[in-house]
């Protein structure tokens, strides 16, 4: 530790640099990561905050809720099962809508819950859902941005429904648009006058898209067995088949992946350069005696040294920027991805760091002391 922390006091500029560059890698990784993070979770927020564990969905829909649909008779089945407490009806509608009175045209996602169930939201503003009430919905607080506010009458450009903001939910979306939450009565007439808009015939009972399942994991089998031409999935699959979801997903990891090999790499030329720079006096420390082992542990200090100390610069970096980002660029970075992406960054940086302890084995005593003399 000595040797290490001499040296860098000695060499500050030198050091000074590597510290720089390695604070613009850590703070990329990180931001990339909880930009990744945030799309992830705007992407699915309104699933992923629901407490259903499974969901039943038409077979064949390649497990998305927009190519389901399920009947009453299916979720009554479903609730002898696994207890009517632990079952309930979810519709799922992309559409667009446009506040009355005005002409800007918002791309939303309609959700049809239970409004007294453990599927409905809670509210941040406004007075929740009620069966008993038609045509109010709660609306994502995003909503605010497009003049939307309690009492503003929405109009579903689809069907012609008309529906008045009750109040607002937060952290609601579907596919990177807001939610709109309807009761299963708003949610029946929506489908009826869907069906008149279109000049269709009126379909007898009310359709849902899947039947969210909470708590019954060791009875999926048993409903699986008793409704045929369905399928069960669970929720992170529910997630994943959500339209762009892999795709976005899988291109921003792909990206952090890249950043943490090139962090590494840039890490491992530098301390690499460096150390052919120094063979001589490594040479040197042999030849008085110092342990090979007590020299690459100087290394591999100095190289944890700074890529932690980057590290810290970098979150507070990160930090600041999450604070004055606009609302509209979802960023999530939560406590157990950033220390995961830190012990990763730091992994990454010594495992960089092999190359010099190699170069720092392989160097001969007598070679450099004789390089030195010429």
């Amino acid at each position: 530790m000595f040797l290490a922390i001499r040296e860098m006091r000695f060499a500050k500029a030198r050091y000074l640099l590597i510290a720089t560059i390695m604070v613009l890698v850590a703070f990329l990784v990180l931001f990339v990561t909880g930009l990744a993070q945030g799309l992830a979770y705007d992407n699915a927020a309104s699933v992923k905050n629901m407490a259903a564990t499974h969901f039943i969905l038409e077979q064949d829909s390649n497990h998305r809720f927009t190519r389901s649909q399920v009947d009453q008779n299916q979720l009554q089945k479903a609730a002898v099962i696994v207890g009517e407490e632990n079952a309930e009806p979810f519709g799922v509608k992309m559409t667009t809508v446009i506040p009355s009175g005005e002409t800007e045209k918002i791309d939303v996602t309609l959700l049809a819950v239970n409004s007294e169930g453990w599927l409905a939201p809670k509210i941040t503003n406004g007075s929740p859902l009620s069966d008993q009430i038609k045509g109010h919905v709660l609306v994502d607080q995003k909503m605010v941005d497009y003049g939307v506010e309690i009492g503003t009458i929405i109009v579903d450009q689809a069907s012609g429904a008309k529906w008045t903001v009750n109040g607002f939910v937060k952290n609601e979306s579907f596919s990177h648009t807001p939610a709109v939450f309807l009761n299963k009565q708003d949610w029946s007439d929506l489908q009826a006058q869907t069906l008149t808009h279109q000049g269709s015939e009126p379909v007898s009972g009310t359709v849902y898209n899947a039947i969210a399942i909470k708590d019954s994991k060791e009875k999926v089998k048993d409903l699986q067995a008793a409704l045929p031409n369905t399928e069960v999935i669970t929720k992170s699959e529910a997630v994943s088949a959500i339209p762009g979801y892999k795709e976005e997903q899988g291109s921003l990891m792909m990206m952090i992946a890249f950043l943490f090999v090139i962090s590494a790499f840039v890490l491992a030329v530098f301390f690499y350069v460096i150390t052919i720079q120094k063979t001589s006096q490594f040479g040197i420390l042999k030849a008085i005696g110092t342990r090979t082992a007590y020299l690459a542990r100087s290394v591999a200090l100095q190289v944890l040294v700074l890529s932690v100390s980057s590290l810290a610069i970098s979150v507070l970096l990160v930090q600041l920027f999450e604070a004055i980002l606009p609302s509209s660029m979802p960023f999530q970075l939560g406590f157990s991805t950033l220390l995961l992406t830190c012990l990763s960054f730091v992994a990454m940086s010594l495992a960089g760091s092999l190359f010099s302890v190699w170069k720092v084995a392989k160097i001969d005593a007598l070679d450099a002391i004789g390089r030195t003399a010429a």
